[in-house]
Order: C-alpha cells, then structure tokens, then sequence
C-alpha cells in the first residue's frame, strides 16, 4: 500500500537541508517553548502515514519514514533519513538523529500471525545515529525507554528492554533483549549486557565491558567478563550524594566484597550482618544497595558480576 503525506495543512520545509532547523535540536525544550512552536512541519520528501498522530510543533526533516501506528509528542525532531514504524510511541521534545530510528527493524521477524508488538518512549530523548531500538517481541510485553536519556551513535536496544530515566550510553553500546535498566547509569563506549541482565541505579559499565549478570545499585564494573571494581564514586559526586552517604556506601562495599576477616562466612551473612549494623544499616543508601544485591540472586535473576575475594594478610 502506499502511503501518503499526512494532510494536515502542514507548512513545507525549505527543500535544501541547510535551511533546516539543525543545532537547535540538540537542547530538550520546555512545555513553554513547545506550546510557541509553528504548527508541524513535514518534509515533501518524507512519507508519514496518515493514521500516524503527531503533536504540536514536530518537525520531520527529508527522507524520514513514519508509520501507521506510530505516535509523536509534541516538539520531536526527526533529522533527515530516520525511521520509526509500528506501534511506537514517543513523548515530547525526543530527537532522532539521521537514519538512527527503526523501532521495528525487519518487521517479518517482529511481527508473527498478526501479533501487536509496543515500543514507549519518553520525553525529552536524545537517540543518535546509527542507533537501533526494537519493539517487544510479544503483544502483552513493552520495550520502554523513560524520560531524559542520551543514547549516541550506533547503540542497540533489543526487545523487551525497560530503561528508566537519565541514563547516558556511549556510543556502540549493545543491549540484548529483557534487560532492565535503571536510572542514571552511565556505560562507556562498546559495552555489552547480556539479555535478562539488571544494572542498578547509578551504576558505571566500563568500556568494552562483556556484562554477563546482574550490576547492582551504585557499582563500577568493567573487563570481560564483567567484574566489580569498586563504587561509582564519582558519579554519585556529580548526582549530589553528601559525604556522609559516601563513606558510609565506602565502608558497607567493603564489608561486604573485602572482609578482613578469613571467617567472615559467606556473602549472604555479611549482607545480613550489615543489616543489623546500628550505624550502616541505618542509612537508606545502604539499604537500598543491600536490597539491590539480595534481588539479584533471587531464583528469576542472574545473580550479580564476579568480584575478586581479598583479605588482609
């Protein structure tokens, strides 16, 4: 079938792409500017389907191709040759950078016997080039990416993912499928999660890093395979955690991955010993970190990134 521009009384863009909107892109923008923006502006050279619901103020830049099912928030940019199909949907201010979007990629291995597969996104999203996000590979499941995340250039989001908010992946990162994502993880560039993987809130993924299982809340992994080097300490800086919350992560780390003492017993003892601590076990960061590393060895989770045993001599 084929489709048609959107008849929407929609202005044309400029057919050359330098009188574009271009860097300006770049920056989220507010609800209040969002509500200034002109009324949507449709490349001629795009194809939008004309079931697709597109917000206030989106821009479709050349070349770019929308689907029947697909849902755009208000003030998103989509830079020349991006792509979006199928049942996406995509909150406001997100920008798509060139021939960056499939959110079906290869349909026919997606979609089965007429089955519906769902991809939500956000607000206030940055995915750049090269990049690829997937829908879910079954009707009663989501892939989900929250608000205000920066994925660059050639990053894969496989089906099922559920990625929270404020998350930054580097370049070439690779997400297989069912991974769970939490809030203000940072990974730097060519790191790899394996699929059913959980990564705790604040975490680092070191470069070139192969994660086979579970990361917990404000941990540093890197190697291949993965293992924990120790905290995040300089990510948990820039988000503002006090010193006091510091040390105290500091001094449970090491209770927990580098005990003194050669009869400390085994990690699910010092986890509960810590617990009980009438200092450290009252401090909810702690409690936070403890509860991250008790749900990845439950019986549905992968269990958490090797560590390496130390002991004072």
């Amino acid at each position: 079938m084929r489709w048609l521009r959107k008849p929407r009384n929609i202005k044309t863009l400029p057919t050359s792409l330098l009188q574009l909107p271009s860097l300006s892109f770049l920056r989220p923008l507010s609800n209040a500017a969002a509500d200034a923006l002109s009324p949507t502006f449709v490349h001629p050279t795009a194809i939008v389907h004309p079931n697709a619901t597109l917000g206030q103020g989106v821009s479709i830049g050349p070349f770019c191709t929308v689907g029947s099912s697909v849902k755009l928030g208000n003030a998103c940019k989509l830079y020349p040759g991006s792509h979006i199909f199928g049942y996406s949907q995509l909150g406001d201010n997100c920008i798509l950078m060139t021939r960056n979007k499939r959110c079906d990629t290869y349909p026919s291995t997606l979609i089965q016997d007429g089955d519906e597969c769902f991809l939500d996104i956000g607000d206030n999203n940055e995915i750049r080039e090269y990049s690829s996000v997937h829908r879910s590979s079954k009707p009663d499941e989501q892939t989900i990416i929250g608000h205000n995340n920066l994925i660059m250039g050639s990053c894969h989001v496989a089906h099922d993912c559920k990625i929270g908010n404020n998350n930054i992946l580097a370049n070439n990162t690779l997400l297989a499928g069912h991974i769970v994502v939490e809030d203000y993880i940072h990974t730097a560039g060519a790191a790899v999660v394996h699929q059913y993987c959980h990564l705790g809130s604040f975490c680092f993924i070191g470069g070139g890093s192969v994660v086979s299982q579970d990361v917990p809340k404000f941990m540093m992994v890197s190697g291949d395979r993965a293992e924990l080097r120790g905290l995040n300490l300089e990510g948990m800086r820039r988000r503002g955690f006090s010193a006091t919350e510091i040390k105290g992560l500091r001094a449970a780390y090491r209770k927990i991955f580098m005990p003194t003492d050669t009869e400390s017993g085994s990690i699910e003892d010092r986890l509960k010993e810590l617990e009980q601590h009438e200092e450290l076990g009252q401090l909810p960061v702690i409690c936070s970190m403890v509860q991250s590393i008790h749900d990845s060895f439950s019986e549905s989770r992968r269990g958490i990134c090797k560590y390496r045993h130390w002991n004072a001599s």
